[in-house]
């Protein structure tokens, strides 16, 4: 008989069974959405020389405003350093190096004539606010030898546009997770099929396979396999010849006569009925070669919420992302709910942000078009008592 488990016992024993993916160095430009594993130092100083922050003039010492004589004119990458004396001014543009002798940057617009004020003389009418005025100074973004990314965190563009700037062009990290997605039942014929009386349009591989990208995986296998037979042990043969790290099932693990899963793959998967709802069947193991088995339930919403609580952790955990879950927080729950004592309840919820101090949590309607409407899950912790309408809740947010 299956056992009776709890969310987090589960989870934990499915993280237990991770094994990291061995790092790759990637080009920078190449890195993006991918998990850092080694921590990034930078190679140089950010900037690497006392830069112009504005379009305008260098000035020597200036604390009035003044009419003085342009010796110089310095685009962005140029590598002159001319003198200026007071008196003396170097139009400058935002980037290049300030001179050695400059102790401030007037902006163009606080001169007569601006940009096209020429090249001979200027009129500064307002005069710099003090010494360093408008001047990024060497190193004052990072210093070389600095932290400039952390591991295990996720490059976004920004990232990657940090480290890129401290002069580093390498980075170690993480391939992404490789996903099959199986799913079971002899009534399942492709989306778009004509369908006979007892059969229904297969849906979960896509369901699945979309969350598995949005976790940062690539999806390798989409299969479908029948009620009887040795399908699910046919679909891990091919799931790994394309290289899968993971195999994720959707039906076939609860308690009917055709559970295709749990009656084929019981020497290689655990099964046990974990306190959630929905989702309570859930399936569990690991091939001889590594491959990570998941047996989730048939029904959508039942694989959506059950892959959020166990499958994209895993995801992640394979990356080394040392973020596994998904931003929360407290919001009021429009109407109220029935409590479970004996289960956690997963509810598909619409957030309502008209109010931006008072978020509101709106429970979808059941089924597939319901889940499409949510953008988060509200967390029901068991309880006796049933949760009030404007109670605060812990939503998920997807």
């Amino acid at each position: 008989m299956d056992r009776v488990i709890d969310v987090a016992e589960h989870l934990a024993a499915v993280l237990e069974q991770v094994v990291p993916l061995a790092p790759e160095a990637r080009a920078v430009a190449a890195a993006r959405g991918r998990v850092l594993r080694h921590p990034v130092f930078a190679n140089v100083d950010v900037p690497g020389f006392d830069s112009s922050a504005m379009d305008g003039f260098a000035v020597r010492d200036l604390g009035a405003p003044a009419t003085l004589r342009v010796v110089a004119d310095l685009p962005a990458g140029t590598d002159l350093d001319p003198g200026v004396d007071a008196g003396e001014a170097a139009r400058i543009m935002t980037g290049a190096p300030v001179p050695t002798d400059a102790t401030a940057i007037v902006p163009f617009e606080d001169t007569e004539g601006g940009l096209a004020g020429g090249l001979d003389a200027v009129t500064v009418l307002i005069a710099p606010r003090g010494p360093g005025a408008h001047i990024r100074h060497r190193g004052s973004d990072v210093r070389e030898g600095e932290l400039v990314v952390p591991e295990g965190v996720r490059l976004t563009a920004a990232r990657l546009g940090a480290i890129a700037a401290a002069g580093v062009g390498t980075v170690s990290v993480s391939r992404a997770s490789r996903v099959a997605v199986v799913s079971t039942g002899s009534e399942l014929q492709p989306a778009g099929h004509p369908l006979r009386r007892g059969q229904i349009p297969e849906s979960n591989s896509v369901l699945l396979a979309g969350l598995a990208e949005e976790s940062g995986a690539e999806i390798v296998l989409r299969a479908s396999v029948g009620d009887e037979g040795d399908g699910p042990r046919r679909a891990i043969a091919a799931a790994e010849a394309a290289g899968a790290d993971i195999v994720v099932f959707s039906g076939g693990v609860s308690a009917g006569a055709y559970e295709v899963v749990k009656n084929t793959l019981g020497d290689l998967m655990r099964f046990d009925r974990v306190r959630m709802q929905p989702g309570k069947p859930q399936g569990f193991g690991r091939t001889p070669a590594g491959t990570l088995l998941f047996g989730l339930p048939g029904n959508p919403v039942s694989a959506a919420v059950s892959f959020e609580l166990f499958v994209r952790p895993a995801v992640r955990a394979l990356e080394s992302d040392a973020d596994l879950g998904r931003e929360t927080l407290r919001v009021a729950l429009a109407e109220g709910r029935r409590a479970r004592p004996g289960r956690v309840q997963y509810v598909p919820v619409r957030l309502d942000r008209s109010d931006p101090a008072r978020w509101v949590a709106t429970p979808t309607s059941h089924g597939t078009r319901g889940l499409g409407d949510a953008d988060g899950l509200a967390v029901i912790p068991p309880s006796e008592r049933d949760v009030a309408a404007g109670e605060l809740v812990t939503v998920t947010r997807w």
